[in-house]
């Protein structure tokens, strides 16, 4: 089977010199950064590669973390730049790996696809101007679609790098960008880079997706303007929120009860995701504290099929929310009715009163939405298999022993590209596929100075 693909499989993007690395991390998170980082501090040439314009991943987009309320951007933002400065790190951002072949013990060839930005990137000094000057306005996906950003934009404040963009699918080219940019690195006619590159090992830190709630259609999110997700709630949230105060979509008005609805997209068998997604319980928490501190006087309840604070620190904080003044409610919603005045109605199971069919009156609804397996890992590598389990979760072939080692020898896997967990426990395993990376390298390189000095092929 040819394998090898023409330059027209990549759009007819302009092919560039080939670099070699030690290795090659996928994915721009916590995770990823974390193992950039740490075989970038024992001398190992890293390639990073992130789809997203800027590393960081999730967290840059939270607000606090749990259980001890730190400020997620104080942690992210300060490893973000030390990923991006580090002498031994390459980032390619915005870009995406086409393809990985294995050719032998300690040697991938692999190719990435750079996408145009349409401005140029040594250039530009993010200004903002272009911005400023841009008269479209389309819906921010940084802030979960609750505000607008413009067609030309820097994707947010402490984007690594921090480059301006042209979204061409809104841009209407009236050249307003253009002829506000001081240094004229606007550049339409930009294409595609592919870039190839020799790496010894290969790390995925590809993390994961968040559940579609419309894929619970008795919730009406997307319908009901009221019902949000816990991702929109985190920007709400945050210091960098995209309104002044935390107001329901619908008509502004400040909430005075909000619900939370748990395991939306897990541990249900009906949209064909039974597992726990380990960190929704405890977010949900988290914003519930945060929520009685910005709106004191609001009634806050969570409602929830079991209480999963299994991590440290977790259930004491757990029982001090409670002590607080949250209603935990014992129960699963059923289905969500909206009222004239924009208010919702839960019915659920009150499982602590008999099982009951029950119902409550909410200004606002949050939707605890669960974390999925990323798409299309697998099918980067050609000529090997890297094993999924039925979930689509990367699957170790011993997962007990070596989690992090993956069904390609070479490729290593961790953070929530093998399963759901938390951020500490993403970054530990960022780390710990770095020490398996370079474990594996000095094996190959032992080997191949034992093969030497018996006169074997170099």
């Amino acid at each position: 089977m040819n394998i090898e693909p023409s330059i027209h499989e990549f759009g007819g993007s302009k092919e560039l010199p080939e670099e070699r690395h030690d290795v090659m991390v996928v994915g721009g998170g916590i995770c990823g950064m974390q193992a950039a980082l740490d075989m970038g501090d024992m001398g190992f040439k890293v390639l990073l590669v992130e789809k997203e314009p800027s590393i960081g991943g999730v967290m840059y987009k939270l607000s606090k973390t749990f259980p001890t309320l730190d400020c997620s951007s104080c942690i992210s933002t300060p490893r973000m730049a030390s990923t991006a400065h580090h002498k031994n790190i390459t980032m390619l951002t915005y870009s995406e790996v086409k393809e990985a072949i294995k050719e032998g013990e300690g040697n991938f060839r692999v190719r990435i696809l750079e996408k145009p930005r349409y401005v140029d990137s040594a250039a530009c000094t993010a200004c903002s101007l272009c911005e400023k000057a841009c008269p479209v306005i389309v819906p921010s996906e940084y802030d979960g679609n609750l505000s607008g950003r413009k067609a030309a934009f820097i994707p947010f404040d402490t984007a690594l790098p921090k480059v301006a963009m042209i979204d061409l699918d809104n841009c209407i080219y009236c050249g307003a960008c253009e002829r506000a940019c001081p240094v004229g690195c606007i550049d339409f006619l930009q294409t595609p880079k592919l870039h190839t590159a020799r790496v010894r090992s290969v790390i995925l830190a590809t993390g994961f997706r968040l559940f579609d709630a419309k894929l619970k259609p008795t919730y009406h999110y997307g319908e009901y303007p009221n019902v949000i997700t816990s991702m929109q709630m985190e920007r709400y949230l945050s210091p960098t929120r995209p309104t002044h105060a935390i107001v329901r979509p619908s008509d502004g008005k400040e909430p005075g009860s909000i619900a939370y609805v748990l395991c939306v997209g897990s541990r249900d068998d009906t949209v064909k995701n039974p597992y726990c997604s380990q960190v929704c319980c405890m977010y949900s928490i988290k914003q519930a504290q945060l929520l009685m501190g910005a709106l004191p006087l609001a009634d806050i309840a969570i409602y929830y099929i079991d209480i999963r604070a299994f991590g440290k620190g977790f259930e004491e904080f757990y029982v001090q929310t409670k002590a607080m003044g949250v209603n935990f409610v014992k129960g699963k919603i059923a289905k969500i009715e909206q009222q004239e005045n924009g208010d919702l109605t839960l019915f659920y199971e009150d499982i602590e009163n008999g099982g009951r069919l029950s119902k409550s009156s909410h200004d606002l609804v949050v939707l605890a939405v669960g974390i999925m397996p990323g798409k299309d890992v697998a099918g980067i590598f050609k000529n090997d298999e890297l094993k999924l389990d039925p979930i689509g979760w990367i699957k170790s072939p011993d997962e007990a022993g070596s989690p992090m080692v993956t069904s390609i020898r070479g490729v290593f896997a961790a953070g929530t590209a093998i399963g759901p967990k938390d951020i500490p426990d993403s970054a530990v395993e960022g780390s710990g596929a770095a020490i398996d990376a370079v474990a594996y390298l000095w094996t190959l390189d032992r080997e191949r100075t034992g093969a030497e000095k018996k006169g074997g092929p170099s």
